[in-house]
């Protein structure tokens, strides 16, 4: 019996390679704009949602919320992202994606369009579809704590 896991095999260590590659094609296809994976799904949440305050935003995008507000603060510093306290709430904080942040986005899609298709390019297009379902159910598995 051997005395060390088989990582080749582990769920958790191939997960993890494989987010690996994932960030690096990201990275890769979107490096002229300067922004990380984290970065473009608040962007890109925020266009679905303007006005939305932080801490909600942090929930739909799976990012801890403590984290999230420096990400904001750096995209509030390229002007992609304008912040406001709520009137409301003055503690929380509320915000929308300024114009030159929507033009980001938008030239972006291509990319992150040629990403996706990098990132899954070593499987067939009917193994493509079922990983996609697969990774759904496992991480929808997990947030409704029905994973075993």
């Amino acid at each position: 019996m051997s005395k060390s896991v088989d990582f080749k095999h582990a769920p958790g260590h191939l997960i993890r390679r494989a987010h690996q590659f994932a960030y690096a094609v990201f990275m890769e296809e979107t490096a002229g704009f300067d922004v990380t994976p984290v970065q473009f799904a608040i962007l890109n949440a925020l266009m679905d949602t303007p006005g939305v305050d932080q801490v909600t935003l942090a929930g739909r995008v799976a990012f801890d919320a403590a984290t999230s507000g420096s990400v904001i603060g750096r995209l509030e510093a390229k002007g992609w992202v304008r912040r406001e306290p709520d009137a409301r709430d003055r503690r929380r904080k509320l915000l929308w994606v300024t114009p030159a942040g929507e033009e980001t986005v938008q030239r972006m899609k291509r990319a992150v369009a040629r990403a996706q298709t990098r990132i899954l390019g070593p499987l067939g297009r009917a193994e493509r579809g079922q990983f996609v379902a697969l990774l759904e159910r496992l991480v929808s598995g997990h947030e409704a704590g029905t994973s075993g």
